[in-house]
């Protein structure tokens, strides 16, 4: 991505990761994504919010030389997750008179994560302002979005809040600004959940921060900007309110010779039959990222899963352990499966998952499931349906 003046004396100076295909060796990036930096030349200092994950670190010295940057006095750490960080010991060293601008916590994780000498740093408080001239960056601790060290960077003249993780989605695009709500809406979601979804109640808090500010353009550190701050506002209100549960129950199953696959999609048609929305994962070949987004607004996941050594098969429990982590506000959860002997399938699913929902009876058939078995099925289903009612999330 070249440098792009966002308003004036303000540019994107980051980079496209076209071909990354995952991150953290855990999330897929079906669509790539991008590690926005942003340039701010005041009248009197330059400031660099952030910068790129190392591999791309030459990009951003190739943007910063177009953008013609002969001196760089303040790089502002929003962040230290080396996407964000890990270019930074470049940048002070083609730039050596810049200092790094970040909060104590961070100041502490860049010290152990990119061994940056102490002189180097100049920390701020909550609500603290930097004068660059005439441009000000008021800097806000923004905790949980999603280290404990992520703060936001305000640019009070021109009304822009740089958010790093907050608000972003893991997007390859050329396009600087959503233009197209539904697809950014979609990589948006897919990016709450995978990684904010587990913070919540604290996203919550957060959310009212940034609704306290007049903002006209909302930056994150990937994915395009927001010239519409309510689109994704609004849209993160949804995602983190217990208001906005969704009719649907999530069936992730797993099958070794077909019996719980037939459970599986007895359990989904029977659902559907009775009005209850369904999205059948398979939790072997399907992409995990689209397993956490359905979690965000259901009402009920069922964890399908055949006995393997007397316990589930290890990719429905890396499930349901996943689900933990994630802590979506799910209200009811369910295991079904198919078994041989015996074993202790449906104990040790019960068991790992320590979410607050109601744990539904489980109902596991040996063997492959005949007409009795199924039949069995279809009354879990009317359970869901009549859990939904109750909890009037289904009418």
């Amino acid at each position: 991505m070249p440098e792009i003046e966002i308003v004036k004396g303000v540019y994107s100076v980051g980079a496209i990761d076209w071909d990354r295909t995952i991150f953290d060796e855990l999330i897929p990036l079906p669509e790539g994504t991008s590690y926005n930096a942003y340039l701010i030349k005041g009248s009197e200092k330059t400031a660099l919010i952030d910068t790129v994950d190392p591999t791309k670190t030459g990009a951003l010295l190739a943007n910063l030389k177009k953008a013609g940057v002969e001196r760089i006095d303040y790089i502002v750490a929003s962040h230290a997750e080396q996407d964000h960080s890990g270019s930074i010991p470049v940048v002070l060293e083609a730039y050596p008179d810049a200092v790094v601008v970040t909060n104590a916590k961070c100041k502490g994780f860049l010290t152990d994560l990119l061994h940056i000498p102490e002189e180097k740093f100049v920390e701020v408080k909550d609500g603290e302002e930097l004068s660059l001239g005439d441009k000000t960056l008021r800097f806000l601790f923004t905790p949980w979005v999603h280290w404990p060290e992520t703060m936001s960077t305000y640019l009070v003249e021109d009304k822009i809040l740089f958010t790093c993780d907050f608000f972003g989605s893991h997007l390859a695009t050329s396009k600087l600004f959503a233009e197209d709500h539904h697809d950014v809406y979609t990589g948006a979601k897919r990016y709450y959940a995978e990684i904010m979804m587990p913070f919540r109640s604290i996203v919550k808090k957060n959310l009212s921060i940034v609704e306290e500010l007049d903002v006209n353009i909302i930056a994150p550190s990937h994915g395009p900007l927001y010239r519409n701050p309510e689109f994704i506002i609004n849209a993160y209100k949804d995602w983190v309110s217990d208001d906005t549960i969704e009719n649907m129950a999530v069936i992730g199953y797993v099958s070794m010779h077909g019996s719980t696959r037939i459970m599986a999609d007895r359990l989904a048609s029977s659902l559907i039959e009775k009005g209850v929305h369904v999205h059948l994962f398979n939790l072997v070949t399907g992409d995990i990222g689209e397993f956490a987004m359905s979690l965000v607004d259901a009402a009920t996941l069922i964890i399908a899963t055949p006995t393997v050594l007397s316990g589930p098969h290890p990719a429905a429990l890396g499930a349901t352990y996943l689900a933990n982590a994630l802590r979506p506000k799910m209200k009811f959860f369910g295991v079904i499966g198919s078994y041989g002997w015996g074993g202790r399938t449906a104990d040790i699913l019960n068991g790992t998952l320590t979410l607050k929902v109601e744990k539904l009876e489980p109902l596991l058939i040996k063997g492959l499931p005949n007409e009795d078995g199924l039949k069995m099925v279809d009354g879990l289903a009317e359970t869901i349906k009549q859990k939904h009612i109750e909890a009037r999330i289904m009418k």
